[in-house]
């Protein structure tokens, strides 16, 4: 009787784990994904300081390159974004000459999301909503998760990855 209790117990235990394991992706597919990338560019030349800038965030001050970024953005404003090798060019001679090619200098990194939106009056506008700082090491690598409010309706989303001071080292894209 002990034998038969114990796997009855063990079956409804397993059951329980495989009913709630199959509800985690039904949480998750109720949060509609906005972008979704695997690809993002770092700032070249013609894009650095304030001339070229898109979407009234600037270029940083010199080139950057990046290894890999990814990251995903849903409609609740859930952002995450991991970047990995992102420095200043290595091949820009205004970078070696200051003596910091293929370094980051900057030790903190946040993300705006760009997004083209409507005002109140329903005109078109762009909105562009920052986190906070987080942790990047030498080698120009990082990740952020946060949670952002979102302007509605949030169309064509570009996620940066800027300097504190809001100027952009990469963006999705290529």
């Amino acid at each position: 009787m002990k034998k038969l209790f114990f796997h009855l117990t063990a079956v409804l235990l397993l059951l329980g784990v495989f009913s709630f394991s199959s509800l985690v992706p039904q949480a998750a597919a109720s949060q509609p994904t906005l972008l979704e990338f695997n690809t993002m560019v770092g700032v070249p030349r013609p894009y650095t300081g304030l001339a070229n800038a898109i979407r009234g965030i600037p270029g940083g001050g010199f080139p950057w390159v990046i290894s890999f970024g990814s990251g995903e953005l849903t409609a609740s404003g859930k952002l995450e974004v991991k970047v990995t090798g992102l420095v200043l060019d290595p091949n820009d001679p205004a970078v070696i000459a200051a003596g910091l090619a293929g370094k980051n200098p900057i030790p903190n990194f946040k993300a705006i999301v760009s997004c083209l939106s409507k005002d109140g009056s329903g005109n078109p506008t762009t909105a562009n909503v920052s986190s906070g700082l987080f942790p990047a090491d030498s080698s120009g690598n990082a990740e952020i998760e946060t949670t952002l409010s979102l302007p509605s309706p949030c169309i064509a989303p570009i996620v940066f990855v800027t300097s504190p001071g809001g100027a952009w080292f990469a963006a999705t894209g290529k």
